[in-house]
């Protein structure tokens, strides 16, 4: 976290403890958007945010590359602040990088939390509230991926009764409702579950947290799911 957000949050550590606390009760959430206010936000709005990362998915099917010089310009741009304008949430498997199935996009620019299945726990729904509020990122994109193990996984529990060891449990247990949704139905299990999940969380980020439910509202904020295709690279956003 750079240091400019790292003062930002900080002087407004009081303001959320008192809304915690209820001293500011009935303006907590009405106040939100305020947070950003103390330094440069993206432009960007959440349509432009949308159309940036399908040309850059576009430009990564024809043509994947990246530019050494470019990134090294980037870096120090970005070294001092960040404004970036989309936030994804996105599964920690290794073939699916978000920066560069967008089209090689540089540093300072996707706010990304990775975790297996790509789902909303507590940490990640931390990290969305605070890009949304305290950085002003306009578009979160839940973003889920062909032949993703974990949904495979909840997809077993569901089908054969499987039992995960340790802390995989309850993480493959989180996408087990998805799973149970979808059992049945027409299609691959495991692909219509990764979709399922993904719609699901995306509705759970715009709805669960009364952060981003309320730049919703405002139209300052838009959610979408989408999934990856491993053999050609192409991202599908849904509706």
């Amino acid at each position: 976290m750079c240091e400019i957000c790292v003062a930002r949050l900080s002087s407004r550590r009081g303001f959320l403890s008192m809304a915690a606390s209820g001293a500011v009760a009935g303006i907590a959430m009405t106040s939100v958007p305020a947070f950003a206010a103390g330094g440069p936000t993206t432009s960007v709005t959440p349509d432009e945010a949308l159309a940036k990362l399908k040309a850059g998915n576009e430009k990564y099917v024809k043509g994947p590359e990246l530019c050494a010089r470019e990134l090294t310009n980037q870096r120090d741009k970005s070294a001092k602040s960040q404004t970036p304008w989309a936030t994804i949430v996105s599964c920690a498997d290794s073939r699916v990088p978000p920066e560069l199935l967008f089209g090689g996009l540089g540093v300072g620019e996707l706010f990304v939390a990775r975790n297996a299945g790509n789902m909303a726990d507590t940490a990640t729904m931390g990290t969305i509230e605070y890009g949304a509020a305290v950085l002003g990122i306009p578009l979160i994109v839940v973003l889920g991926h062909e032949r993703c193990g974990a949904v495979a996984a909840a997809c077993e529990v569901v089908e054969k009764n499987t039992k995960f060891p340790s802390n995989i449990k309850p993480m493959v247990d989180a996408i087990v409702p998805a799973a149970k949704a979808v059992k049945g139905k027409p299609g691959d299990f495991v692909e219509n579950a990764v979709r399922e999940s993904a719609i699901r969380t995306a509705a759970k980020i715009a709805s669960g947290s009364p952060i981003v439910a309320d730049l919703v509202k405002k139209g300052k904020v838009k959610v979408v799911a989408g999934r990856y295709d491993l053999d050609d690279g192409k991202v599908e956003i849904f509706a």
